[in-house]
């Protein structure tokens, strides 16, 4: 059709730039066109799987951004949780990767094996902060092994001896109302005090110390101070004893109720110990509960 347009001295010489095969191509582009116009899909959304609904994309951005150092892994594990349905990590990670722009600003332990069932082997250490007036607080963490939750708090002002570290674990031991078969400890010469040595065997309690120069061997508890430090005692300024204790009851709370553990696939320490299941939560009626004072927002049935 198009030669018909040129004229006949001009023929030949177009016949040199168009051959027989790039006129053949064309055809057969042609009849690819036809046939994919007759026998395609309507629609112009590509097949496969569908994504993420508007709704889940929505809960997992606002739960990152309200709460920034949480991983994929761990917001799978919480979505997973409040829905009581299935969310892989990498679904998140894809959801984040596309809707969420950051804002600037080796084996288990011995001791494992020993604490398999619900208070049967604690830990306990200490760990010393500031407030605001510059006055240093040493606070006796005590948790459950098993469980991974928190037992209790006490707080000292000033130095430890002997007669101090004895009346902060029976304080600990006093609000539970529960004593462990087996207490583990790092060789810290404030657990060689007599009147510890006491405490102990009246309580009748099994003392498990350590390795010394082996962090492994009493990582647990280590784990957790970190996790303090780096998720709310950094974040946060005191004033004196009975606000730090405050605090630090909020922080327990959090930690054993909604704060999940990968090691327990997701679980809070409270549900392994029996203490109740997260409620699950519809992705069309929900609010935002804060905790530590707005640390940290998690979803709430409304």
């Amino acid at each position: 059709l198009l030669s018909l347009s040129i004229k006949p001295r001009r023929l030949l010489r177009s016949c040199l730039i168009i051959s027989p095969a790039t006129i053949l191509r064309f055809h057969k582009l042609l009849v690819n066109r036809k046939y994919r116009l007759l026998f395609s899909a309507k629609s112009k959304k590509k097949p496969g799987p569908k994504g993420p609904s508007p709704e889940l994309i929505r809960l997992v951005v606002e739960m990152k951004e309200k709460n920034p150092i949480y991983g994929c892994e761990r917001i799978a594990y919480l979505v997973s949780d409040f829905l009581n349905e299935p969310i892989d990590d990498q679904t998140v990670r894809r959801i984040l990767r596309k809707y969420w722009t950051p804002k600037e600003g080796n084996g288990p332990s011995w001791l494992t094996f020993l604490g398999h069932t619900k208070d049967s082997l604690w830990s306990v250490d200490f760990f010393c902060t500031e407030s605001i007036l510059l006055q240093t607080y040493w606070v006796m963490i005590v948790m459950d092994q098993f469980t991974r939750r928190i037992i209790g708090f006490a707080i000292q002002k000033g130095p430890l001896n002997g007669e101090c570290i004895c009346s902060m674990f029976v304080k600990i031991t006093g609000i539970t109302n529960v004593v462990p078969k087996r207490l583990s400890h790092d060789n810290d010469p404030l657990f060689r005090f007599l009147q510890w040595k006491r405490n102990m065997n009246v309580m009748g309690i099994e003392e498990i110390r350590s390795l010394p120069f082996i962090p492994t061997s009493h990582s647990f508890v280590e784990r957790l101070i970190l996790t303090f430090r780096n998720e709310f005692l950094d974040r946060i300024l005191f004033w004196n004893t009975y606000d730090l204790e405050k605090k630090l009851i909020e922080f327990q709370n959090y930690f054993n109720q909604q704060r999940i553990h990968f090691p327990h696939k997701g679980k809070t320490p409270g549900t392994i110990a029996g203490e109740g299941k997260t409620p699950t939560i519809n992705l069309e009626n929900y609010r935002w509960q804060s905790y530590c004072r707005g640390l940290y927002s998690l979803p709430k049935a409304a």
